[in-house]
């Protein structure tokens, strides 16, 4: 059942991405007005056996109720209809292929606005490669039968896998620093890196093809590498046991707190045996943070945090939930109770009404006081505001290990606007992920692509 309230639900902005919507809108043209059932086999005491309408139009034979008119009710020969159904969305991706381009062209001007595909969504993020949509589209309907289907149209996760293809494609032959979210794009959510993960060996090629790797996570533990080590333990164990060289090792990162806490791989000794193992080391904030980021002022951000904590305890007290607050030194959050689980909706309701208060409290503040930057995000089980955000985050990797945004991509499963992985649009190209499953096989597209040095091999 589909009640009113579920309707207007999904179809705030913050549930929706513009883009795809509009490309989702367009394949549906030629999906309603051309894709017509199979023509069927009628069965009738009146007829013998089994036939088809086409025979029974042409004999006289069957009931009243079907006449010259049926025929054009159904399809035609199955190989034709998906061969016209294909042609006709081919041309509408590659119509919107050449409004990206538009939208490029006029970006590279200072006036992205006055474009074709801006004014028709004027949310559009930045497109920092072209985007071969047309190929891409002929990947995605090898593996998903798009142009056969009759009663089920492109949907939108048809599209968001179609824009993913459409990125590795363009972005592979340049392409310098990979980003990932942790959980629910590495690992499933709240587990750990696994020996057994089948990501791993894909992460290892992306390394030896030259490419700086780096997780991007909420997750704050200032200064504390033991914890990062905890959760990718799996991971770690494998580039020891391989014996990956430090100069392959170094090109691993993890940047925690969403752009608060860099760690680099390498190895070091063992804190409990003194032998060499691998492990990642702390980079001190003065080697890599920007100025601006280095003039947060404690006070300023206890006092944002305080301001996040009592919107999300009323928040809390309001809808009665079984969670708990979380304070850290650079976030906070609520999780749930043991056993509980706190819906959708709620964790949605938690987001926007805590980004609304800090913004007001950011405006009351007057300009004598520095804003400081934060991101609100919905993690699928709790609700956390950090300082900081992935964009600060990105942008922060790109400067430290030069890396133009142009051959950067993020991959991640928050896209929404209540996602953390949201802003990294604005400085790179992303990857719109929901699973590892899905990560597996983006990378899987992407490492056949890559040029593997001799001496990284």
């Amino acid at each position: 059942m589909t009640s009113s309230y579920r309707i207007n639900y999904q179809l705030r902005a913050h549930k929706r991405d513009p883009l795809i919507e509009f490309i989702k809108g367009l394949l549906l043209t030629p999906f309603i007005l051309h894709a017509k059932p199979r023509k069927p086999v009628l069965t009738s005491p009146q007829i013998s056996g089994h036939e088809s309408i086409d025979t029974i139009l042409a004999t006289g034979n069957g009931t009243s109720n079907v006449n010259q008119d049926d025929r054009n009710d159904y399809q035609e020969e199955e190989k034709p209809m998906v061969d016209a159904n294909l042609q006709r969305y081919l041309e509408i991706m590659k119509s919107v292929e050449v409004m990206i381009e538009e939208h490029r062209r006029k970006a590279v001007k200072g006036v992205p606005e006055h474009s074709r595909l801006h004014r028709i969504v004027p949310s559009v993020a930045s497109f920092f490669t072209p985007l071969p949509l047309e190929a891409a589209f002929l990947v995605a309907n090898a593996k998903h039968s798009i142009a056969a289907r009759r009663f089920v149209p492109p949907s939108f996760n048809d599209i968001r896998r179609i824009l993913n293809t459409a990125q590795v494609m363009a972005i592979a032959p340049t392409i310098n620093l990979i980003t990932f979210d942790g959980d629910m794009t590495l690992y499933d959510d709240g587990t750990s890196f696994t020996e057994a993960s089948p990501l791993i060996p894909l992460l290892i090629t992306l390394m030896r093809a030259g490419l700086r790797v780096a997780i991007v996570t909420a997750a704050g533990y200032p200064g504390d590498a033991g914890k990062y080590e905890e959760r990718l333990m799996g991971l770690l164990r494998v580039f020891d046991q391989q014996k990956l060289s430090e100069k392959l090792l170094e090109r691993f990162y993890v940047l925690g707190g969403e752009c608060n806490y860099l760690f680099r791989c390498g190895w070091k000794k063992s804190d409990a045996t003194g032998e060499p193992v691998v492990g990642l080391t702390y980079i001190h904030p003065e080697s890599y943070q920007p100025s601006d980021m280095l003039a947060w002022k404690h006070e300023d951000i206890q006092e944002l945090l305080d301001v996040a904590e009592e919107n999300l305890k009323r928040s809390v007290s309001a809808m009665n939930l079984k969670a708990m607050i979380l304070r850290k030194s650079r976030a906070v959050g609520i999780v749930p109770l043991e056993n509980a689980k706190i819906a959708r909706e709620q964790l949605d309701e938690c987001v926007l009404s805590t980004q609304q208060r800090l913004l007001e409290y950011q405006q009351m503040s007057g300009p004598s006081k520095t804003a400081i930057p934060f991101c609100v995000f919905n993690g699928g089980n709790d609700v956390f505001v950090d300082i900081g955000n992935k964009l600060i985050g990105v942008q922060v990797l790109q400067t430290y290990l030069g890396a133009a945004p142009e051959a950067t991509v993020h991959v991640g499963d928050q896209f929404l606007s209540t996602g953390n992985d949201f802003a990294t649009r604005s400085s790179c190209c992303t990857l719109w992920i929901v699973s590892p499953e899905e990560t597996e096989g983006v990378l899987k597209e992407l490492t056949p692509l890559l040029t593997i040095p001799a001496e990284d091999a």
